[in-house]
């Protein structure tokens, strides 16, 4: 979230140096994770002054170029110039060397002393848009003729400073989600730390009135669930316009764009108070009459983007007497909208279930201001507070006049929360034991109501703009956050139980396979386990886990499937052109197996593209391929002390080439090339290659392996090579298969070492090289018995197969 320093400040009663207030929201709970100057003008201007044309002339050796002669008030420069409004007698802002300037579209730029064209410029005469003043480019800047020169030119314009807070709010804290929250946390904080109370500086004043007349529009509210408070007032005869300068510069500095002086006023309200506002042109509500209502599934509605939407029926609307106005709490309709020509409104502040405005925003894919304030929760209490404050910025700077009553329908008015905490309930959570009186303090500057003390006990009401804190432990957080984490003090001794826990078979070999990966040139990455459903197929979908209450409109769904996540990460290197990938991940996938029937996989997987080695004066370029990756999972499998795995050809819907890794008919994992229409939905335009072992299954495999050490064998191993003659259709899993099945005990290796396709071998045939390792651990093998082992597997794959054995 975006915090004003200036703004913020209007609400302290004294002012504190940013780097203080920094430290202090940082203390509070309130992450600053940046702090950064903001100016209206980028750089300040700083360097550029007021000068004046005395001489200009044609360039010597350019058509549309000239040669000026510039007073800078203490000396006269020569600039080369290309504007053609140049003329002599003028004055303009001069930038000389060493000055930086802050184009509106390009990067800075830090001027020299340069030769043009083989004349010497000493600076450059600027334009608006080159300095960032305007839009302008058709020539250079023109200043007033009784302008001083030699003067600094942000003296000129009124460049707006301020500091600006990054501040990463976590979800509880819809109670910061404006600059008087965060204010009344700040004062809070200095009330318990400067020992004197300090309270925010409220921008709301007694002095509202309105008018004896009837309120010209009448509301009804249909869906009391979803809409526990609705307030409006109606406003006549104002004028839409320009916003002044300061309401411009704080909603620009917190980076909101300037629309409409109604516009900026329900947006600044927001950010001031956290409740949002909307103002309908009340001359557009059809029978004066604002309904809040569900409508019929299916329903047209035409947004202020002018795209038609279909309702859902769980969206609450805001309609009038024929139709649909807004969608409640989160975006405007086109046709109710303020306009140029609007001179009425309607304007409403409400207080929406957070839930619904939630499911609807998230439906719509609208994920606006108010809606994220809404569905965390604002507070219910201050509504027509607000609506108050509004009213009166509205016809201070808009003109018009308060026309009718304001309108409060709050049919069931909630209760507070009430919570109760012991004090050693305090001491045992937080490790401190802290003073009644302190903790009262704390309590009471953070808003909360005292309703009952006792010895070892503190009733209290909770402040309606906390809907987070309903238990005990939410009260402790808030103390401790206030009196400081940092001021819990560490006991002098510290008592460990000692732990017999040891380190499990699955962790030890996957740190084991993490070394060798990391060993072999692969980097280990993390990636998010919470996904986007847009990735996936409507049958994949069926069985996904889907988030109740998602973070974003992408982030919906926890990941069925590695490959996807991986591929974003695969995707960013490559954005950066870090094109040669080799990584690997632990991770988890997740299915929904029937009601509450949740199913949680974990993976190693690994995400290959590029080249696997990169080119040196003594080798090329080794290219990633299906057999570099098949390469890798023999290697993890035979370090996990597997021997024996088989890879048989699949099909998947997101492999192009595919291969099921396979154990005693049980399969452990899938590899393969990515399928380029997968590949295209992250832009990614070079091959991809995915590894994913499950990682049950791969130690249930090791469980029917069985581990045994034996001794290194004293007699030597035999090798013979088959040059196998066989149709293209017989695959080397295939020759493997019928080999591996004839039980030869001395046969320790079979390796395919080359294969070679020729006319000269048939139609329709391929030549396989196979390589046969034999050793006996109890004496040296003999040519007689190595050569009826071969015997057996020529005839098996003659049998089997319909080899020929190549001569």
């Amino acid at each position: 979230m975006t915090i004003s320093y200036n703004w913020l400040s209007e609400y302290l009663p004294a002012k504190i140096e940013p780097e203080r207030l920094s430290k202090i929201l940082t203390s509070i709970g309130l992450e600053v994770e940046s702090l950064d100057k903001y100016e209206s003008i980028q750089g300040g201007l700083k360097g550029l002054i007021t000068a004046e044309i005395v001489e200009c002339e044609k360039h010597p050796d350019a058509d549309k170029l000239k040669v000026t002669k510039v007073n800078t008030g203490t000396e006269i420069l020569q600039v080369v110039c290309g504007a053609p409004n140049a003329a002599a007698g003028q004055k303009v802002i001069l930038a000389q060397p060493g000055t930086t300037i802050y184009p509106l579209d390009g990067e800075p730029l830090t001027l020299k002393k340069a030769k043009i064209r083989g004349v010497e410029s000493n600076g450059m005469i600027c334009a608006e848009d080159e300095i960032g003043v305007g839009n302008s480019h058709d020539g250079i800047m023109i200043l007033p003729e009784d302008t001083v020169v030699g003067q600094p030119a942000a003296s000129l314009f009124k460049v707006y400073e301020d500091f600006i807070f990054e501040i990463g709010l976590t979800p509880n804290r819809m109670d910061a989600m404006s600059h008087l929250g965060v204010a009344k946390d700040v004062c809070a904080w200095l009330s318990h730390h400067d020992k004197k109370g300090t309270t925010a500086i409220l921008p709301y004043k007694n002095g509202f009135k309105t008018n004896a007349r009837p309120a010209p529009v009448t509301v009804k509210v249909e869906n009391t669930k979803d809409c526990s408070r609705y307030a409006g007032i109606s406003i006549s005869n104002i004028t839409v316009g320009e916003s002044p300068e300061w309401l411009k510069r704080r909603l620009q500095a917190i980076g909101i764009k300037s629309i409409s002086n109604i516009v900026d006023i329900t947006n600044f309200i927001l950010h001031e108070t956290g409740q949002p506002l909307h103002a309908f042109d009340a001359d557009k509500i059809i029978g004066k009459t604002v309904i809040v209502k569900n409508l019929p599934e299916g329903t047209a509605f035409t947004t202020l983007d002018d795209k038609e939407r279909k309702l859902s029926v769980n969206d609450l609307m805001i309609c009038n007497a024929e139709k649909p106005m807004c969608i409640a709490g989160v975006y405007g309709g086109r046709e109710s909208g303020v306009t140029a020509s609007t001179t009425n409104i309607f304007l409403e502040s409400a207080w929406f279930h957070p839930q619904s405005i939630r499911k609807t925003s998230l439906h719509h894919g609208l994920r606006t201001d108010a809606a994220t304030r809404f569905e965390k929760g604002v507070d219910i209490s201050n509504c027509v507070t607000v609506l108050k404050r509004a009213a009166e910025l509205i016809v201070e700077i808009c003109g018009g006049e308060i026309n009718g009553e304001l309108i409060d329908i709050y049919p069931d008015p909630a209760n507070p929360v009430a919570v109760g905490l012991k004090y050693h309930y305090l001491k045992k959570l937080s490790g401190k034991n802290y003073h009644g009186d302190a903790v009262k303090n704390i309590l009471t500057s953070l808003g909360f109501e005292m309703i009952k003390e006792g010895p070892d006990e503190l009733w209290m009401n909770v402040p309606y703009s906390k809907p987070d804190i309903s238990i005990p432990a939410d009260i402790v957080e808030e103390i401790m956050r206030i009196d400081g984490l940092d001021n819990i003090d560490i006991p002098a001794t510290i008592s460990i139980a000692p732990s017999n826990e040891t380190v499990s078979e699955s962790n030890t070999l996957r740190e084991k396979l993490a070394n060798q990966l990391t060993g072999m040139g692969f980097n280990e990455v993390f990636t998010n386990s919470i996904t986007n459903s847009a990735y996936y197929s409507e049958e994949t979908l069926g069985t996904a886990v889907k988030m109740i209450n998602n973070l974003s409109a992408e982030l919906d769904i926890l990941r069925p499937s590695m490959l996807h996540t991986g591929l974003e990460v695969i995707a960013h290197n490559i954005n950066r052109k870090n094109t040669d990938l080799l990584l690997f991940e632990n991770g988890k996938t997740y299915l929904d197996n029937g009601p509450g029937n949740y199913v949680e996989q974990k993976h190693l997987s690994l995400y290959i593209s590029g080249d696997a080695s990169a080119t040196s004066w003594n080798q090329k370029a080794v290219k990633t391929d299906y057999y570099f990756v098949k390469g890798i999972c023999e290697k993890l499998l035979q370090a996990s002390g597997i021997n024996n795995a088989q890879f048989e050809e699949t099909t998947n819907e997101e492999l192009e080439i595919a291969a099921a890794i396979k154990v005693k008919n049980k399969t452990i994992g899938l590899l393969g090339a990515v399928r380029e229409n997968t590949l295209k939905v992250f832009n990614i335009k070079q091959p991809v290659f995915i590894a994913d072992i499950f990682w049950d299954e791969l130690q249930e495999a090791r469980k029917i392996k069985g581990f045994a050490y034996t001794e290194v064998s004293k007699y030597p191993a035999v090798q013979r090579d088959l040059a196998f003659v066989l149709n293209k259709e017989v695959t080397y899993a295939q020759i493997r298969k019928a080999v591996t099945g004839l039980n030869i005990a001395p046969l320790q290796t079979i390796k395919l070492f080359d294969i070679f396709e020729s006319d000269k071998l048939g139609a329709g045939k391929k030549s396989m090289a196979v390589n046969f390792t034999f050793m006996d651990s109890t004496k040296t093998l003999t040519d007689k018995e190595i050569d009826e082992m071969m015997g057996k597997i020529i005839g098996v794959s003659e049998k089997q197969l319909g080899a020929e054995i190549r001569k």
